[in-house]
């Protein structure tokens, strides 16, 4: 009777850990859409905490030094874009002129391949209705590609609702960088005395992994971008700053960004350059800047301190857009996180308990 009893607290803490998150799940599905800003500025926030901190030991106001901070980012990101849009603007604009000949070209190369295929392979080796589509059907697969594209960008405008992010983030990320530390306190203060510490210790482990990987995905993402888009430019790509730009930013999914732009950059280069020796450069590229990031950037930033595999996180931010879209995507990384330190503290546990370390019982 008594060990039933005994067993009553742990089994209400489990049911009231599971009933907590069953919470979180359901409140994430119902209000989802609304809440991609308050993500977004919970984020900002974490980031730019500990300068506004140190602003704040100088003697600085918090509420001043938040909106500096806040101010600084909103200037950086718009400076950005004001010296990137002239560039990035005339080169789409130099696509659109160039695109159909880069189709027609294209399809030549293409037509060419398949006749060498076939002289060296028999006439039969390649389909007369695969020869066709591709030398006569390209431009409608173009069209309906360039289509595509156009409904999945009003999608993820729609989906995004950037005009909203764009106003309301700031202002939720300045209250909330202005209240970060008394917010941070009054969380401390709902912890469980007897756990106190343990759970600090967690949440400390949690936020050091977070930094590592948010500032070192970063820098290899500001590192590949700007590679990229260099070396193609210089290459002689028409479209290479927007691709090596885009493929940098899409590396915070490891390797996706490298294998995006080098996908596209080929394209591109086969419609645009006869012969088969500027798309090997275009190759060669992207092997490069992925060895550099692999083997020179991400050691030298990261290490073996981040604690997340890169399989992990794949699987992570194609769980999370899978589920809750582009919040899912903001939240993956965090989760994960959270979720490896807690496998990992429960998996000491279970090594240095009697579970684990007691001898099996000889039989009668």
């Amino acid at each position: 009777m008594s060990d039933r009893f005994e067993g009553g607290p742990r089994w209400q803490r489990i049911a009231a850990i599971g009933a907590a998150l069953l919470l979180v799940v359901l409140f994430l599905h119902l209000f989802s859409p609304i809440l991609l800003p308050f993500v977004a500025a919970a984020g900002i926030a974490y980031f730019l905490d500990p300068a506004v901190s140190a602003l704040t030991r100088l003697g600085l106001p918090r509420s001043l030094g938040s909106a500096l901070m806040l101010l600084a980012l909103i200037a950086g990101v718009g400076l950005c874009a004001l010296l990137l849009y002239p560039l990035v603007a005339a080169q789409i604009g130099l696509l659109v002129q160039q695109l159909p000949g880069m189709i027609t070209s294209l399809q030549k190369f293409v037509a060419h391949e398949i006749s060498n295929l076939q002289a060296r392979l028999g006439p039969n080796f390649v389909s007369g209705k695969l020869q066709s589509l591709v030398t006569s059907e390209g431009g409608a697969i173009m069209g309906f590609i360039g289509t595509a594209a156009r409904r999945v960008v009003g999608t993820g405008f729609a989906l995004f609702n950037i005009l909203t992010l764009l106003i309301i983030t700031p202002i939720v990320a300045f209250y909330l960088l202005r209240d970060w530390p008394g917010v941070m306190a009054r969380i401390d203060s709902w912890l469980p005395r007897s756990h106190e510490s343990v759970i600090r210790n967690l949440a400390q482990e949690i936020s050091r992994i977070l930094n590592a990987w948010l500032r070192g995905q970063a820098i290899c993402c500001l590192f590949l971008g700007a590679f990229y888009a260099i070396a193609l430019t210089i290459a002689g790509l028409n479209l290479g700053l927007v691709v090596g730009l885009t493929a940098g930013l899409l590396s915070f999914i490891p390797y996706v960004g490298t294998i995006v732009g080098a996908v596209s950059s080929i394209v591109l280069a086969l419609g645009q350059f006869n012969g088969i020796d500027h798309v090997i450069v275009v190759g060669v590229i992207f092997v490069v800047g992925q060895l550099l990031n692999d083997y020179v950037v991400a050691p030298r930033f990261l290490g073996d301190r981040l604690g997340l595999s890169a399989v992990w996180v794949i699987f992570a931010l194609f769980a999370g857009a899978e589920t809750f879209g582009f919040l899912g995507v903001m939240l993956a990384v965090p989760v994960t996180a959270t979720l490896g330190v807690l496998a990992r503290f429960w998996l000491r546990h279970y090594l240095q308990s009697p579970l684990y370390l007691d001898p099996p019982r000889s039989g009668s």
